[in-house]
């Protein structure tokens, strides 16, 4: 989080492709307010953005940025294809919009990400009263979809994460010992995954003893690790995050714990071998499930066996508040230079448990695993 990590080629693609999608949408202008979308467009990599920003992209012409005034030397030092309008603390972006396409406007379609983290619903019911414009449209998810196929660039970073991810959970794996303070083994990981090139990822990472494995997105408290540790971690390079998870046994493993990880391996596995250009969501879930079912689990499912991943800010490295999921009901088409955090998730089951993720990156000849710190079962003393 200190330059523009793109170059202006990079750059002017993506605002083409931005203007290519606005043309067929008829819309004359759209105001993006997401942090990933700004990020996306110009690379300002700060974490100025709980603070509104406005990038206004017109069909043809000059980018528009409005946020606070105080922020100009980063902008200065980082954007450099748009026009930057401050205003200082006693205005709100919603004044200076609005003075600047005063008279510019009246007769155009005008596109608001309506859903997005950015924009409070007061401020997008101010920016709908006081600009005038002929139609307003939902944009929302416009750009997401763009985003969800990274360029080579972006692979580069995306692969620079993953070592991050790799050196974040072997520093943790390596922590982890009856009697370990968790704060200590999160001081590790994060300190390696720091040394490896990281910078501060979306989100995270997820470190939680065994007694609050089924908690969902909370981390490490003020205790002392037994028994297991639940370890979900991203490296982030360039605002690109990539996701990993492992599972960490003190001591020994049960029997069951042990037949878990080895039918967690296969359905990891078998998703990777259902992960194709043109194949469906669905297809990858049935994939995994397909394991799942053949164990004797027909009754096992989840929510989805990974989802998308790439540009993340706080509070999340899924790229916003929405997940694309590889859910069982999902007919989008897998395509080359997609990236995903591929998981095989296997909790409170009767039977044993045990949770691997990688993230994972699709290529015209099949799924690339990115991260590469062994399944385990990881048992540590």
């Amino acid at each position: 989080m200190h330059s523009n990590p793109f170059t202006d080629d990079e750059l002017r693609r993506r605002v083409a492709a931005t203007r290519a999608e606005m043309e067929s949408r008829e819309l004359d202008l759209v105001m993006l307010s997401a942090p990933e979308q700004v990020f996306y467009l110009t690379g300002l990599d700060h974490w100025g953005y709980f603070a509104p920003h406005l990038l206004l992209v017109p069909r043809e012409g000059d980018l528009t940025l409005v946020t606070r005034q105080m922020e100009h030397v980063a902008i200065r030092n980082q954007v450099r294809n748009a026009t930057f309008i401050g205003h200082l603390d006693s205005e709100t972006a919603v004044d200076i919009v609005a003075r600047h396409l005063t008279g510019k406007t009246a007769d155009k379609t005008v596109g608001l990400e309506m859903g997005s983290a950015g924009l409070s619903y007061a401020m997008g019911e101010a920016l709908q009263q006081r600009v005038d414009v002929a139609r307003w449209v939902d944009v929302t998810g416009m750009l997401d979809e763009l985003r969800l196929v990274k360029s080579p660039e972006e692979q580069v970073f995306m692969r620079r994460a993953a070592v991050a991810s790799d050196a974040g959970t072997q520093a943790a794996i390596s922590a982890i010992h009856d009697g370990a303070l968790e704060a200590e083994v999160a001081a590790e990981c994060l300190a390696e995954m720091t040394r490896a090139g990281g910078t501060p990822p979306g989100f995270g990472p997820f470190l939680r003893p065994w007694h609050r494995m089924a908690e969902e997105h909370t981390t490490w408290g003020e205790g002392r690790h037994k028994d297991a540790v639940f370890l979900e971690v991203a490296g982030c390079v360039a605002r690109y995050n990539a996701p990993m998870g492992r599972l960490v046994n003190i001591g020994s493993i049960s029997d069951e714990d042990a037949e878990m990880a080895d039918l967690c391996g296969k359905a990891f596995n078998a998703s990777i071998e259902a992960l194709k250009v043109g194949a469906e969501a669905k297809d990858v879930y049935n994939g995994w499930q397909s394991i799942v079912d053949a164990a004797g689990m027909p009754e096992y499912r989840r929510h989805h066996c990974g989802y998308l991943v790439g540009i993340g800010f706080p509070p999340s490295w899924t790229g916003g508040p929405r997940v694309t999921g590889l859910r069982h009901d999902s007919d989008r088409q897998m395509k080359e230079g997609m990236t995903f955090h591929l998981m095989s998730w296997f909790t409170e089951t009767g039977r044993g448990n045990y949770f691997i993720s990688n993230t994972v990156l699709l290529g015209a000849d099949g799924a690339e695993v990115l991260t590469k710190t062994s399944h385990g079962p990881h048992i540590t003393s």
